[in-house]
């Protein structure tokens, strides 16, 4: 079974120095669905264009062709992403680096999208250290992230990681509101599921974790704070009912541009 001590406790610290934010869970299928990421790392940059569907259904998302897809930001870059199937479009020459405000324009069946993200200044991630705990008779194995938190407040931290690299990916977001400045205390909550659902995981010793870190800006950091709320755990896809996305005129999804630092840990 799915140990409910593990949900309770990263819904806790999650919410517990965050603002409640409002979900509508109505159905949105058929919406523009735009999922954008940027990074600090050489490209190319990827920008996919699906349909929404109702979120009762299967994440099985339609593919949009034929939009107009432009990337710039604020030094006066610019290009048109190349279509390159299954919804994704694809930079060829565009540069991201951190401190610049990058901006999205999407124009797809007779409608105009826009989003703008500003790149966080990239924070070390200098490792990961392992605990565990055992509640109900099972062990939970938790992961804490090694990185100091800059002086100034506002940052914002999203982690995804893997097991075995299997597809289901985790994540969880982190904010500096409580423990500014100082070394990160905040754990990755593994997943111990042992239910027979075909992509239950449970983490045992001899697991290999692919984890991920990036710094956000405050829109994606609220996107995901939301996801979350939605999806009730901490896993699931990123195309979500309707969180606050900083797409414009109605879109669901995002737009981010996030540094990124990955680390692979062996459970012992």
């Amino acid at each position: 079974m799915k140990n409910t001590f593990f949900i309770i406790v990263s819904l806790f610290l999650l919410t517990s120095c965050e603002k409640e934010i409002d979900l509508d869970l109505a159905d949105k299928s058929g919406n523009i669905v735009i999922e954008g990421n940027i990074t600090d790392q050489p490209g190319p940059y990827y920008v996919k264009i699906t349909k929404s569907v109702a979120f009762t259904q299967n994440n099985q998302y339609p593919a949009v062709t034929g939009a107009q897809v432009i990337l710039s930001d604020n030094t006066g870059q610019t290009e048109t992403l190349q279509y390159v199937g299954d919804g994704k479009y694809r930079t060829s020459t565009f540069t991201a680096v951190t401190g610049r405000t990058y901006t999205l324009k999407v124009q797809a069946e007779g409608k105009q999208y826009t989003a703008q993200s500003t790149m966080p200044a990239a924070v070390n991630f200098d490792g990961l250290t392992q605990d565990s705990f055992v509640f109900g008779g099972v062990t939970t194995y938790t992961l804490l992230p090694v990185f100091t938190d800059p002086a100034a407040l506002g940052n914002r931290y999203l982690f995804n990681f893997t097991v075995n690299n299997k597809p289901k990916k985790t994540f969880e977001v982190f904010s500096d509101n409580v423990n500014n400045g100082l070394v990160n205390q905040r754990p990755l909550f593994l997943p111990n599921d042992d239910s027979s659902d075909a992509d239950a995981v449970k983490v045992v010793p001899g697991d290999t974790i692919h984890v991920e870190m990036q710094c956000i800006d405050n829109n994606i950091f609220t996107f995901y704070s939301a996801l979350l709320q939605i999806t009730g755990d901490n896993g699931g896809g990123v195309t979500p009912s309707n969180p606050p996305s900083n797409v414009s005129n109605g879109a669901l999804g995002y737009f981010s541009a996030h540094t990124t630092s990955t680390k692979n840990f062996v459970i012992q």
